[in-house]
């Protein structure tokens, strides 16, 4: 058995370690340029789940969050005239579902917190700009976000936790993505 053939052996062991029961990992691409972009979130096989479709309006740029078939599942709004960068996640009624804030930022870390309309608000800490990081709720682990996980450039897994919802934490993760790597 080669070096090379090793490493692969290792790299396989630690994704089965990841992939424990109790969570699904999502595939997402960095945000390597501005709003009016559009990009896909994969589940690990690659199979094609949600299309992240970038707008651009007027006053405020906007995401949207929809399933494969096309169908607007949370939209996803920067509010600019803030004095804190926050962006809201809107239902497909416009009705806010979540809004999501930088609480503070140090020399290695960000922390954002997210409140959530119906259910319990969200805390996330970790280093954002390198998409390693963890949302809790209550203390409690829902998903964590990655780059290590994959070998692809530009692109960052998104683990979530099972019960939890999926939809709205993807959107949390691509919002930060957002508004910490804002080209735009």
């Amino acid at each position: 058995m080669g070096i090379g053939d090793r490493r692969r052996e290792r790299r396989e062991e630690r994704r089965d370690d990841r992939r424990g029961v109790g969570r699904t990992t999502y595939r997402m691409r960095q945000k390597l340029v501005s709003i009016g972009d559009d990009y896909w979130i994969e589940d690990e096989q690659g199979q094609r789940l949600f299309k992240v479709n970038g707008k651009a309006l007027r006053i405020r740029d906007t995401l949207v969050l929809e399933d494969a078939e096309g169908n607007a599942l949370l939209k996803l709004q920067e509010r600019k005239l803030r004095v804190r960068d926050s962006m809201e996640i809107e239902d497909p009624s416009g009705r806010t579902v979540a809004t999501v804030r930088k609480a503070l930022i140090s020399p290695l870390r960000e922390r954002f917190s997210v409140d959530v309309a119906e259910g319990p608000d969200l805390d996330v800490q970790g280093n954002v700009v390198d998409h390693e990081y963890e949302i809790t709720a209550d203390g409690e682990k829902v998903a964590e976000v990655s780059k290590k996980w994959f070998r692809v450039a530009d692109t960052y897994g998104v683990e979530v936790a099972d019960g939890q919802d999926a939809v709205l934490l993807l959107a949390v993760a691509a919002v930060i993505d957002q508004l910490t790597h804002d080209a735009g």
